[in-house]
């Protein structure tokens, strides 16, 4: 009987000693208590729990957490009521001042944000809460993040996830927005009209400086042919005046070019011609000699 009541003691003490071994996983932290008081924070391992004497007061995460609040009704400076919802990232970095710092701390953080929220937008109209997301998560972020130090939360975001306006706003807005596009619309297909008029006015342009460039060219070219040929004939007529006086001609050769050359005046439109008197003799001459000839001729 003794044996069976000492085995039952043993099976329990192993039971309780069991039971008492703890292991915390990666990224959690336990805040233990002892007969009520804090007595430490239990990281990473294995741990054993002195039974009866010791409890796990909270069990936290470490990892980065994501709350997302419902939308809050915000008042803008020119007393138009949207409604904003945000989204909080932070990170518990002390386990003992998150179990004791604030009763449930999401709440409070919730309701943190919501009153900050209210307080940034109500400084700001409707067009500036609009355009202005960074510098208000930004407002929050650093407000949240000083007051949850106490708690042991580390605020490392803030993002306003909706910002609706009212049903009125927004179809102003969209009105103003299609009237905008328009407006960009017009403007562009103004300046797609203007950049054509200004590349036809070029190519015009263009095309009259290369016409006028080809007549100009044309008329140079003309001129330097007419130059040319001129060139040659003064060079032929030099030529044969060259080889005539290295021929010695007589005299009387000398008189028949001449007579030659008053022929070819002659058949031109000068209404009065002065003749040599050599020229007049020997125009009488060759008269004479045709004369006889002919004479010959009819015999």
């Amino acid at each position: 009987m003794e044996w069976i009541i000492f085995w039952i003691l043993v099976a329990v003490i192993l039971v309780v000693i069991i039971t008492n071994i703890k292991i915390v996983p990666q990224a959690h932290a336990y805040v233990i208590e002892r007969l009520g008081a804090y007595q430490s924070t239990w990281t990473t391992g294995l741990h054993l729990k002195i039974p009866f004497i010791e409890r796990i007061s909270k069990k936290v995460s470490l990892k980065e957490q994501v709350i997302d609040f419902p939308p809050q009704p915000v008042i803008t400076k020119d007393n138009v009521t949207m409604q904003i919802d945000t989204v909080v990232y932070f990170q518990i970095t002390d386990p003992k001042l998150y179990a004791y710092g604030v009763e449930r701390p999401i709440s409070a953080i919730e309701n943190l944000s919501a009153t900050t929220l209210r307080n940034i937008i109500g400084e700001l109209e409707l067009d500036n809460t609009l355009t202005s997301r960074d510098v208000i998560n930004t407002k929050i972020r650093t407000i949240l993040d000083e007051a949850t130090d106490a708690w042991g939360i580390k605020v490392n975001r803030v993002e306003l996830k909706n910002i609706l306006p009212p049903p009125a706003i927004q179809d102003s807005m969209e009105k103003q927005m299609k009237a905008e596009r328009e407006r960009r619309a017009i403007i562009l297909d103004a300046e797609g009209q203007k950049r054509s008029a200004i590349l036809i006015a070029e190519g015009q342009k263009e095309a009259a400086v290369l016409a006028a460039d080809g007549q100009k060219q044309s008329h140079i070219l003309e001129a330097q042919g007419e130059a040319q040929a001129i060139l040659s004939v003064q060079r032929a007529l030099a030529d044969s005046l060259k080889m005539l006086n290295e021929a010695a001609p007589s005299d009387r050769v000398i008189a028949l070019k001449s007579l030659e050359a008053f022929e070819k005046a002659a058949d031109g439109k000068a209404t009065k011609i002065i003749i040599p008197s050599e020229i007049q003799s020997l125009a009488g001459l060759a008269t004479s000699v045709k004369e006889l000839v002919t004479g010959d001729s009819k015999n």
